[in-house]
């Protein structure tokens, strides 16, 4: 198998669009740190993200788990085509590391890889919000890219360091071969009612924190609801 490459990296501040007063929501006020510019050099990378990116929404967004965003590159030509949208590339889900040989179906929870100068860890799936959506004027994109599978993912680091594009991502641990990504998105998104899965995948011990909680409240009967991180202020 050829190995995971990290094709492009992008950071990017947050910013503010929108304006008071729309009457379209779409329009109205919104801050989103999606919006990234490609990266050039060796940027520092470390626990809680690259040098010069920002989150905007520091309650959903960020932090140790999430400290950097993975998505495949070959996905675009598939939401080019489902959306029928030219303008949808590399960087439009806010990734920082836009890859290539890597996808939902090979990497895994607790995947280490060294990474330049860092070592960096698959921590879970990314679960889509309500900015997409925003950004490309389509109310239920976050809820295609969840139901598509096409989600991504996230890593925490585990050493920090300088990296950079057109670098390898060098796999040195693989514990977790059978929680792939789309077998999580599959626990999490689409067998709600099996809760033997859930259990197994709550107890993945590299699963990130938030996942094991959602997981942890089906069991003790507690469906979570979507429809506030999909559509949020769109609808």
């Amino acid at each position: 198998m050829d190995k995971a490459y990290v094709h492009k990296l992008f950071t990017g501040k947050v910013k503010q669009m929108g304006y008071e007063g729309a009457e379209n929501r779409m329009d109205r006020p919104w801050k989103s740190g999606m919006f990234k510019q490609e990266r050039q050099g060796e940027p520092w990378l470390g626990k809680t993200g690259f040098t010069e990116d920002e989150v905007a929404d520091t309650k959903n967004h960020g932090g140790p788990e999430k400290a950097v965003f993975a998505y495949p590159k070959k996905h675009y030509v598939f939401w080019q085509d489902e959306l029928e949208l030219d303008s949808i590339g590399v960087s439009a889900m806010g990734e920082n590391l836009s890859v290539e040989n890597a996808d939902e179906f090979q990497v895994c929870i607790g995947d280490t890889y060294r990474f330049g100068e860092s070592l960096i860890q698959v921590s879970q799936p990314r679960q889509p919000c309500w900015k997409p959506a925003r950004r490309f004027r389509i109310m239920d994109f976050a809820l295609r890219i969840q139901n598509s599978g096409r989600t991504g993912w996230y890593f925490r680091v585990l050493k920090e360091g300088n990296a950079s594009s057109g670098m390898y991502l060098e796999l040195i641990e693989r514990p977790y071969p059978q929680w792939t990504i789309a077998a999580c998105n599959e626990v999490m998104h689409v067998k709600k009612d099996d809760l033997k899965a859930a259990e197994k995948l709550a107890s993945c011990e590299l699963l990130a924190p938030n996942w094991k909680r959602t997981l942890n409240k089906r069991l003790r009967g507690k469906q979570s609801s979507v429809e506030k991180r999909v559509f949020g202020p769109n609808k």
